[in-house]
């Protein structure tokens, strides 16, 4: 069975927010974030938002814990990857 560190990312596992579709979609994001190697920040931050929309509409009641928990995570890593200190809060052409 795949094991998916989407679920790892949640900060409290005994009461998982997330379907299995939603945790998929985490663990893709997850790892286009940490090892594509033609990803561009754009594209990263574009990524970012998608999935977020996406958990909005596949789970609302999971946004908070999305931008509690996981948000901020993948903003670090988006942040780590290109050395840069900050991103931009607002929409990404």
């Amino acid at each position: 069975m795949l094991e998916l560190d989407a679920i790892s990312m949640c900060s409290d596992d005994s009461r998982k927010p997330y379907s299995s579709r939603c945790e998929l979609m985490l663990d893709v994001t997850l790892r286009t974030l940490e090892s594509d190697p033609d990803l561009k920040l754009c594209e990263g931050l574009r990524l970012i938002d998608a999935t977020h929309r996406a958990i909005s509409r596949l789970a609302p009641e999971a946004v908070p814990s999305f931008e509690a928990n996981d948000l901020p995570r993948l903003r670090k890593i988006l942040m780590e990857r290109f050395g840069v200190s900050e991103l931009p809060g607002g929409p990404v052409n």
